[in-house]
């Protein structure tokens, strides 16, 4: 393709994308300036749930993961879901041989489960991802999620027509927990579970709390572990991270 050509690919593909000849794109009218009432409403639809609804968006999201190779693990209380990552981090090898390590969220939930006290109880280390002076430098934290094989983190939501978790990046609580350890282990309660992505762009638009903080400097999705079917069409788990994805929802 000589210049002349590459000029004139390229000025089609800005006309099919809708830029004027001159200048940018305007994007006036495409996203609404006011509160739209319709997703007020639905707010309020999600935060007055009632028991049979909360329970029948559990029971989708349980099925919507069993085809995501997702195990969801519904418990009464953060003790419950304390000895139940204790119970697995004991049954499961590492990978790649060595010592068993978990790591951390620093988080109020997690916080609530004494993991440490149940993880002690099998000889298991854990470590909380701290930051500051009176935690772990980022290298540090770095190396204990290196050396860790299983993460255990919270999330924001969780959508129950996809069985995705939505995770915001915060200090204490960095991507690399969900990402590098071999098995992945999140912790919810009930009412964090919500129907559609419609729900999920409703609360992170118009709620006060999440419009306050913003999408923080990243905001992940998480469908089912780690899985690619690129070579030869063969479906492998823990390509690109966690080979196993476990999520913990506290009822109450």
């Amino acid at each position: 393709m000589n210049p002349g050509d590459n000029k004139e690919f390229i000025r089609k593909i800005r006309l099919a994308l809708g830029y004027r000849s001159q200048g940018g794109r305007t994007f006036s009218g495409v996203f609404p300036d006011g509160r739209a009432e319709e997703s007020v409403e639905l707010i309020r639809r999600i935060k007055n749930r009632g028991p049979d609804e909360r329970q029948w968006l559990l029971a989708r999201l349980i099925e919507e993961a069993k085809a995501l190779n997702m195990m969801v693990v519904p418990v009464k209380d953060a003790q419950s879901a304390a000895k139940q990552i204790a119970k697995v981090a004991q049954e499961k090898e590492t990978e790649w041989g060595g010592p068993k390590r978990v790591i951390a969220w620093e988080h109020p939930l997690i916080e609530r489960m004494k993991l440490n006290r149940e993880l002690q109880k099998k000889g298991i280390p854990l470590d909380f991802t701290i930051p500051g002076p009176a935690g772990m430098g980022t290298d540090m934290v770095r190396e204990r999620v290196i050396a860790s094989y299983i993460g255990v983190t919270s999330a924001e939501f969780c959508v129950a027509s996809s069985a995705t978790l939505v995770m915001k990046t915060r200090p204490g609580q960095p991507r690399s927990v969900s990402l590098v350890p071999t098995i992945h282990m999140a912790v919810i309660e009930q009412d964090q579970i919500i129907a559609d992505l419609r729900e999920l762009y409703a609360l992170l638009k118009w709620d006060p709390y999440h419009k306050e903080e913003g999408l923080t400097n990243c905001m992940t999705f998480i469908t089912g572990p780690s899985k690619t079917g690129d070579i030869e069409l063969i479906l492998i788990h823990g390509a690109h991270g966690p080979k196993e994805l476990y999520l913990y929802v506290i009822t109450g």
